[in-house]
């Protein structure tokens, strides 16, 4: 088996000796005199995932995969360099989205024993189609919080890393850690268990002896993060959304290996029980979190819990579900849940909680990924807050700033853009027409 992943696995590319001559160099001369395989991005407006206000006109220089300039807009760009002009469009960082699932498509729920068809090849290339779809949405970075079939995601991470394949850089939490029969087990009524496919249930356990194994076992095959399933999924047969799952006691179990090896553990949250017993176990992060009270608000608060709230999801299942044929409970539990977790939402950037941009991309198409930023602003965050929830704030809290979730000297050349100021119009960044990943254009659909 690989052996246990970072969640930092991308410190490398340019040299910081490289680094330290090149910022030299320009502090001599005038113009930045890089290398003729730089790419020089210039930018009508820069928002840059740190500062409270953008920029306007400047340059981004990337060499090497990492940016190693960012100066005025008007620098000379050398003979022989590349020039990508956006001089018309706002530059942000390549986004990254908390809560990607890469291994189905929300026109799955039409008929969820898909899974049970599925060949491993269908998987792999259904992995590999979204994770284009989705770094075309302008998310150059995901989180995969759990998938019924975690091998595929393994395969294409690393495919994208060697370059063989094209997609986002991705962390993964490999298995859904659920028990049996719970919101990340693939049990449905009217199918024999013998029906699901050994690969889908490398997560599922009782008691934490058991949870601490297969945290173990999840490590050592390459999750770069672990998810537990503390509580059920609204899209799950049976049961209350929110109703918990997983004991106090089996997340503990969960957290203290996974702590152990370095790893976070978010846990999917929908009701005020299931977020305490979460918050008192120890992780890292809630995901969902549509049903939460005041006290466990406070708890998270106080524990210094990230939320990753998919708070659009509940608007597009809402308009197509019938339409695709979403059984009826699904759709009843959607209604029950949706202005609920907007609440929570509210009163979570209120009292400061971290608040991460999560969508989950399972229940709706991954080109949309980029729809939620203007719910986040109509639910009273500050447009910069939507754009940093996206960038810096989900690169800090995985400790992965020094890579990716801002234009800055020694980051990744991770850039998107837009036509207008989202600051002005957050519907802007529901079409991303320029992406670049590591200082290659992934694409240009100006």
């Amino acid at each position: 088996m690989p052996a246990a992943r970072s969640t930092r696995p991308y410190r490398r590319g340019i040299s910081i000796a490289a680094m330290v001559l090149f910022i030299a160099t320009l502090a001599a001369c005038s113009s930045p005199e890089p290398a003729d395989d730089s790419l020089f991005v210039r930018c009508g407006l820069l928002i840059d995932g740190l500062a409270d206000t953008p920029l306007a006109n400047r340059m981004v220089v990337i060499r090497e995969e990492r940016i190693v300039a960012v100066v005025d807009g008007d620098a000379e760009v050398r003979p022989g360099a590349e020039l990508l002009d956006l001089g018309d469009r706002t530059c942000l960082p390549g986004l990254i989205n908390t809560h990607a699932h890469l291994d189905g498509t929300p026109e799955d729920y039409e008929d969820f024993s898909v899974y049970y068809r599925r060949t491993t090849e269908e998987t792999n290339a259904l992995t590999r189609a979204l994770a284009e779809e989705t770094i075309n949405a302008g998310f150059t970075m995901v989180w995969n919080l759990g998938a019924y079939f975690p091998e595929a995601i393994y395969l294409v991470r690393d495919e994208i890393e060697a370059g063989k394949s094209i997609g986002p850089r991705i962390l993964t939490a490999g298995p859904y850690l659920t028990i049996p029969g719970g919101g990340g087990d693939m049990v449905m009524p009217g199918h024999d268990e013998s029906e699901i496919p050994a690969g889908s249930r490398l997560g599922v356990a009782r008691g934490p002896e058991q949870f601490a194994e297969k945290t173990r076992l999840a490590i050592e095959r390459g999750a770069d993060l672990i998810k537990v399933i503390a509580s059920g999924a609204v899209f799950a047969f049976g049961g209350v959304p929110g109703a918990p799952e997983m004991t106090e006691e089996e997340i503990a179990a969960v957290v203290e290996v996974a702590h152990a090896a370095g790893l976070q553990v978010t846990a999917h949250v929908h009701s005020a029980q299931s977020g305490k017993d979460a918050a008192r176990a120890g992780v890292d992060t809630f995901e969902h979190a549509s049903l939460l009270d005041d006290e466990a608000i406070a708890m998270v608060a106080e524990a210094g819990i990230a939320l990753s709230m998919d708070i659009y999801n509940g608007s597009y299942t809402e308009e197509v579900g019938r339409e695709q044929g979403y059984p009826e409970e699904f759709m009843q539990k959607n209604e029950e849940t949706t202005e609920a977790q907007r609440v929570v939402f509210e009163k979570a950037y209120a009292a400061g909680i971290t608040l991460l941009y999560g969508t989950d991309s399972g229940v709706h198409p991954h080109r949309t990924s980029g729809w939620q930023f203007a719910i986040m602003v109509e639910r009273g965050m500050a447009p910069m807050d939507a754009i940093k929830s996206a960038t810096s704030v989900p690169a800090d809290h995985m400790d992965l700033a020094a890579d990716v979730g801002a234009i800055e000297v020694g980051r990744f050349g991770d850039l998107v853009a837009v036509s207008g100021n989202p600051l002005e119009d957050m519907t802007i960044m529901r079409d991303v027409d320029v992406v670049i990943k590591g200082g290659t254009v992934v694409k240009d659909a100006r």
